[in-house]
């Protein structure tokens, strides 16, 4: 079990602090809205009331013994900046936050904050990602220029293997795991010389320009 400390509990705080604390994790919540912290009150080991930009606080949740920290201020940058420093303070190494911008992704990792995430910005990539290629049903980028994705098996390929198709040689692309979805079931080390079927999607992983060649093939 690990120790998290979440600032901030709006839409993306509140889920964030909810799906830790339902994976067993000890969770201490904190906001200065007493009606946001009384929504979570019950899902989550502690919720508090205060501000993120006081270190004293964050010592009264525990937060110097936290594994990692979520800061979600919403559109509140300079909370976000002095709650991070104020974290980084009570000696909390992995800081996570939200971000509204580039320009307020760069300060905050000037800070030292371990990752930013911009939920609007990365959910509308995975959607145009996916109107614009109608094969694909889920997109990850997992860093710059380098992406997973969910693609439906191109009717081209259905009833062939992979060890046949040679995605690695052709497309310079890895199949992570191959999905049923008649049966819902996951095959993680997929059979290479198992036969495709139009049921059937691929997890794969490349290059974007890549993984692109291998989504017009439609």
């Amino acid at each position: 079990m690990k120790r998290f400390v979440i600032v901030g509990l709006g839409n993306f705080g509140a889920s964030a602090a909810e799906t830790l604390s339902g994976l067993g994790h000890d969770v201490a919540a904190l906001d200065v809205r007493e009606e946001a912290v009384d929504r979570i009150a019950g899902r989550v080991a502690q919720a508090a009331v205060g501000s993120g930009m006081e270190q004293a606080v964050l010592e009264r949740i525990g937060a110097g013994s936290a594994d990692a920290a979520i800061v979600s201020t919403g559109d509140d940058i300079t909370a976000s900046v002095l709650t991070t420093l104020a974290l980084r303070d009570c000696g909390v190494r992995e800081i996570y936050v939200k971000v509204i911008s580039g320009d307020h992704a760069r300060v905050m990792e000037k800070l030292g904050a371990r990752e930013t995430i911009f939920p609007e910005r990365e959910s509308a990539q995975r959607l145009a990602k996916r109107i614009a290629y109608a094969q694909i049903v889920n997109f990850i980028e997992l860093g710059p220029g380098f992406s997973l994705q969910e693609m439906a098996v191109p009717q081209a390929w259905a009833g062939r293997s992979l060890r046949e198709l040679e995605l690695p040689r052709r497309y310079r692309i890895a199949v992570i795991a191959v999905h049923d979805y008649l049966r819902g079931t996951y095959k993680a080390i997929p059979d290479p010389d198992a036969p495709l079927t139009d049921s059937d999607t691929l997890l794969v992983a490349g290059e974007d320009e890549h993984l692109e060649r291998l989504n017009k093939l439609g």
